[in-house]
């Protein structure tokens, strides 16, 4: 049951820990995106820019989704814009798994941040794959692997 005593933990579940997952979901995007020599502008959140480092732009509502954009590949293969879309969420199961591994291994402590934050990247990994397109049309990672196999495409941005 929720109770006032869960309200510190929402707010660190909602301002803190599911920004941390969705950067680390669109670090995936970015990194792959670069190996294959794209060029790559990201954002977590939505609204006005707050600030930017880079190409990482920080909006006001930063807990709010994130996106990230990649242009002129060196290498515009199929497989390659797949390896990008699907690279969200392969970067959140590293994590997820590296966790685990510390914890079990007692490198880190079993705590309810690191709880929250494998649910939170479950939870990422599920709606990213799952094949949908967003009121604004814009596609799902699985949904953009799906347009990139049916009409060999790259559909921008990915989320």
């Amino acid at each position: 049951m929720f109770t006032l005593n869960d309200i510190p933990m929402f707010f660190v579940n909602f301002f803190v820990i599911l920004p941390i997952v969705t950067l680390v979901h669109e670090a995936g995007h970015v990194l792959i995106a670069r190996v294959f020599g794209g060029k790559v502008k990201f954002c977590i959140g939505t609204g006005r820019t707050l600030f930017q480092i880079g190409q990482l732009e920080i909006k006001r509502k930063y807990f709010m989704e994130g996106w990230c954009q990649y242009e002129e590949l060196k290498y515009n293969k199929t497989w390659a814009h797949i390896a990008i879309y699907l690279g969200g969420s392969l970067f959140n199961l590293i994590v997820i798994l590296t966790i685990n591994y510390l914890i079990v291994s007692e490198i880190m402590p079993v705590t309810l941040f690191f709880y929250q934050f494998t649910y939170f990247s479950i939870y990422f990994i599920f709606f990213s794959l799952l094949p949908f397109r967003n009121d604004d049309g814009r596609p799902s990672d699985g949904m953009a692997v799906l347009d990139v196999l049916r009409y060999g495409k790259s559909a921008d941005p990915i989320d």
